[in-house]
């Protein structure tokens, strides 16, 4: 538990953070959702259309500091790679 006001401060900080950083982690799983609905529903333009919107938001949450670059590079090539398969 935190005593010092220093502490106690950090610790309702981390807590507003933490509630941010959650919104914009579910915000971008959901655009990350709509890309594979659309993949598994065989869906070329909607995937394609998922697929345009989804990447600014990822690299919104790299600049946030919610995922680290790497890891959003990762995930928009592999779902680039997938729909880019689709017949």
């Amino acid at each position: 538990m935190a005593n010092s006001p220093q502490a106690k401060k950090r610790a309702r900080q981390n807590e507003k953070r933490f509630a941010i950083n959650k919104a914009r982690r579910s915000r971008i799983r959901t655009y990350l959702r709509k890309v594979e609905a659309a993949i598994a529903s065989g869906d070329k333009d909607a995937a394609n259309t998922a697929l345009k919107a989804a990447p600014p938001e990822l690299m919104r949450g790299v600049s946030r500091g919610v995922y680290h670059k790497n890891t959003a590079s990762r995930k928009m090539s592999r779902l680039s790679a997938r729909v880019k398969s689709l017949g």
